[in-house]
């Protein structure tokens, strides 16, 4: 028996491949696979990529470049809308634009028109096809039900016969907090009594605030502290400039003049005094000279993250320095570029102790705090081998 197939056409963009029928018998069968090249408007389509497209259309008229662009559509983002859209408007204008004209002409226009006539008029209390009836929500329902826990007939008994205060108090040991409202807590805690209506079944008030009385200026002389640090005073150990405003920059650098020779001030707090870059580099050259300090505080400031490292490495040439605060400065955050850069300052410091910085790198705030830890682990272990061969002298002296 003899079979024929039909032949099938595929048209891509480039070549046409068509299936030839070919006699076989019904054992066998064989399909070969001609090419031909596809054509339009009867040129093959590699002849038009050789095409010059702007030479193309110098050639048409005004008339003939219109109805392209109708029927073109660019399909480019950056072309605005007006020029994407085929739509012309042959009209010409009436006049100026009168917004509230327009507006009075549209809703007379609405008003007008006759809405559209209703298929089947609205019946009051007549009921169309099916009502709707939402899905139960299985999770919701799963989440209403009850939660039996069998505790024990003990268990069950001695709760049932126990006071509000205290299933109070066993809720505050298990640690059911959210349970609780903060009266009750604090009340569980202090072992009081319950006041009425601050029970479960009460409703709890907000407790008043406790009113501090603010804190009193800071009254430390500016022209006396500094003249007692230029004088290197014995009882003068913890200077303080918290908060003190209108500092000029003179100030700073007389105190920080002072501050390279003196032997004595241990502690230097100058928090929310309006430091700069410049006063910044002044109290880094002194802190270059300077071998009795231990603190220093330059919090809220207006330092910059170069300013910050500037300090850092003058901690380096005579590292006596074992705390260093320097947070909520003009700029939050410091970058990863500079948190390496203290990294780095930080982990060639083997004295510094206490570092008061905000770091954004988790890279960086481990290898600092490894390394302060470190820092305090061998101050520890020298105080206490100092500590052991104080006490060993002392004893052998005492014996002889």
């Amino acid at each position: 028996m003899v079979m024929e197939e039909y032949y099938h056409e595929w048209r891509t963009t480039k070549t046409t491949l068509r299936r030839v029928p070919i006699k076989t018998s019904s054992s066998t069968k064989k399909t070969t696979m001609t090419t031909a090249p596809a054509k339009l408007y009867g040129k093959d389509l590699d002849e038009y990529e050789e095409l010059d497209v702007e030479q193309l259309l110098s050639q048409l008229s005004p008339e003939e470049i219109s109805i392209l662009a109708k029927e073109v559509d660019p399909d480019d983002n950056l072309l605005p809308p007006s020029q994407r859209c085929s739509y012309e408007c042959e009209k010409k204008p009436t006049g100026p634009l009168n917004r509230k004209k327009l507006i009075e002409h549209i809703n007379k226009q609405a008003l007008e028109t006759p809405d559209k006539p209703e298929f089947k008029p609205y019946v009051a209390g007549t009921i169309r096809g099916k009502k709707w009836i939402p899905p139960e929500n299985v999770n919701q329902k799963e989440a209403d039900e009850q939660i039996a826990i069998d505790l024990g007939d003990e268990y069950e008994q001695a709760l049932s016969q126990a006071t509000q205060d205290e299933i109070i108090d066993l809720a505050a040991i298990l640690g059911f907090h959210s349970m609780m409202n903060q009266d009750q807590y604090h009340a569980s805690l202090l072992n009081k009594g319950q006041p009425l209506g601050l029970g479960w079944d009460g409703i709890t008030k907000a407790s008043q605030p406790k009113v501090f009385p603010p804190e009193p200026p800071n009254d430390t002389n500016i022209e006396l502290s500094i003249q007692m640090v230029k004088e290197d005073n014995y009882d003068l150990k913890h200077l303080n400039w918290n908060n003190i405003k209108n500092i000029s920059d003179e100030k700073f650098e007389q105190l920080f003049e002072a501050l390279k020779d003196n032997t004595n001030l241990e502690t230097l707090s100058l928090t929310n005094t309006g430091m700069t870059d410049r006063t910044a580099i002044k109290l880094a050259e002194a802190l270059e000279k300077n071998c009795t300090l231990k603190v220093v505080n330059v919090e809220t400031n207006f330092i910059s993250p170069d300013g910050i490292v500037r300090l850092m490495k003058s901690l380096l040439n005579q590292r006596s320095l074992e705390e260093f605060r320097a947070t909520n400065q003009r700029s939050q955050v410091l970058g990863n570029k500079i948190e390496m850069e203290i990294t780095k300052l930080v982990e060639s410091n083997p004295t510094l102790l206490r570092l008061g910085l905000h770091l954004e790198y988790n890279d960086a705030r481990h290898r600092i705090a490894s390394h302060l830890q470190r820092n305090i682990d061998r101050s520890r272990l020298r105080r206490m081998g100092h500590f052991s061969r104080t006490y060993t002298a002392g004893w052998i002296t005492s014996r002889r």
